[in-house]
């Protein structure tokens, strides 16, 4: 099964406006009364059954634990007591406590944190086999048939099988999910090999000697954000220049976002040309951006770069895997050495053993390289360049 997600901005009339922020608003109740439901069955059983608290703990009546389908029957119920609930789309509703179960799921799989209450809904998913596009108009339930930016043509053969609605700071826009049922094989390992090695003082550097310096995409416009933030603390909250203000902010850090995932994409196709297979460090980049540079670690957003560019190769037929990310800047390339903990500083890899010098990012990178082609069982073949030990490694 091949799955797609199109973005397009839509331009919904007034009516469609209205209808787009109540259902974000019944949304959001959805969401927050069946987080504080499961939040309340969790903080009834925090303790043994046998050693409660000495201070103080829940109390309340056994009740069963609220997954998502008793939680999908009650709202159901209360539809039919509350006219609040009752006046938002059902579909929108079920699909809220649909996420809201993924995120528990997640956190209790991948390690994830607990689920937040949310001031504002941004978005909001619509599933239906009655999804159609025709011309530069989306028809689907709930707003019926709404005008878009058609900047890309769907490909002939998906079918749309949800539609996300999201709610920017520049205007509306939708996620058009799109599947086609084929088989894609995963791309065995062949062709000209690759190493990855990401930082903080540049961006990454690959096993061929490429270095791409650090972006500073939020550094840019840091400055602009400040002054504007000095100005939104001194209007009263909710007025009409407040809400003017905490808008052109918003606006400002959408351009930074926009600008940051188009960048990935476009280093992705780069560092995906004429190569076979990609090598990554299997980092937790959550726990990594709350370190020492987590201001430039969340600047550069090295997950979603890893996201796009495994995307990117499984699109290209590039093979992608993860290695071992432990001492890949503590070992040597060359010989195999462990050569201790370097300081931030120390920027060149000098091998006590064999003398081989190479920029430390680099030296990383051919030693993620070895780890793939490792674990894949490909023999290497080294190719020097200019004499020395550097050089492309290809499969034989």
């Amino acid at each position: 099964m091949l799955n797609l997600t199109y973005n397009y901005k839509i331009k919904p009339t007034k009516e469609q406006i209205e209808k787009i922020e109540h259902n974000l608003k019944v949304c959001r109740s959805v969401w927050n009364y069946a987080l504080a439901e499961r939040k309340l069955w969790y903080n009834s059983r925090s303790c043994p059954i046998n050693s409660c608290s000495i201070t103080s703990e829940y109390i309340v009546p056994p009740f069963e634990y609220p997954n998502y389908h008793i939680q999908s029957s009650n709202l159901t119920k209360a539809k039919k007591t509350y006219p609040f609930l009752k006046s938002g789309n059902a579909q929108a509703m079920q699909q809220t406590l649909r996420k809201l179960d993924r995120a528990f799921n997640d956190m209790k799989s991948q390690g994830k944190g607990f689920p937040r209450f949310k001031k504002k809904m941004k978005s909001f998913n619509l599933v239906s086999n009655k999804i159609e596009v025709e011309g530069n108009q989306i028809k689907r339930p709930l707003l019926k048939q709404v005008r878009f930016v058609k900047s890309r043509e769907i490909p002939e053969g998906f079918q749309i099988k949800q539609v996300q609605v999201i709610k920017k700071a520049s205007g509306y826009y939708v996620n058009l999910a799109l599947e086609l049922d084929v088989d894609v094989p995963t791309p065995p390992p062949h062709g000209h090999a690759v190493g990855l090695d990401v930082g903080i003082k540049s961006l990454l550097a690959t096993s061929d000697g490429l270095t791409i310096k650090r972006p500073q995409f939020l550094d840019r416009v840091l400055r602009k954000i400040g002054l504007l933030q000095r100005k939104l603390r001194n209007k009263k909250k909710g007025s009409g220049k407040y809400l003017k203000l905490q808008k052109r902010i918003a606006k400002l850090h959408e351009k930074v976002a926009n600008q940051r995932k188009d960048y990935h994409f476009k280093l992705a196709h780069q560092l995906c040309a004429d190569t076979g297979m990609l090598f990554v460090e299997d980092i937790n980049f959550t726990a990594w951006s709350k370190g020492m540079f987590s201001k430039q670690s969340l600047d550069m957003g090295l997950g979603q770069f890893i996201t796009i560019l495994e995307d990117v190769c499984s699109q290209t037929d590039i093979y992608f895997a993860k290695v071992d990310k432990d001492y890949t800047s503590q070992v040597c390339p060359n010989c195999g050495v462990h050569t201790g903990k370097k300081d931030l500083n120390q920027r060149l890899h000098v091998c006590p053993e064999c003398g081989y010098q190479q920029d430390r990012d680099v030296a990383a990178a051919e030693v993620v390289l070895k780890r793939g082609l490792t674990a894949v069982g490909a023999p290497v073949v080294k190719q020097p360049s200019n004499g020395d030990l550097s050089g492309a490694t290809t499969v034989a």
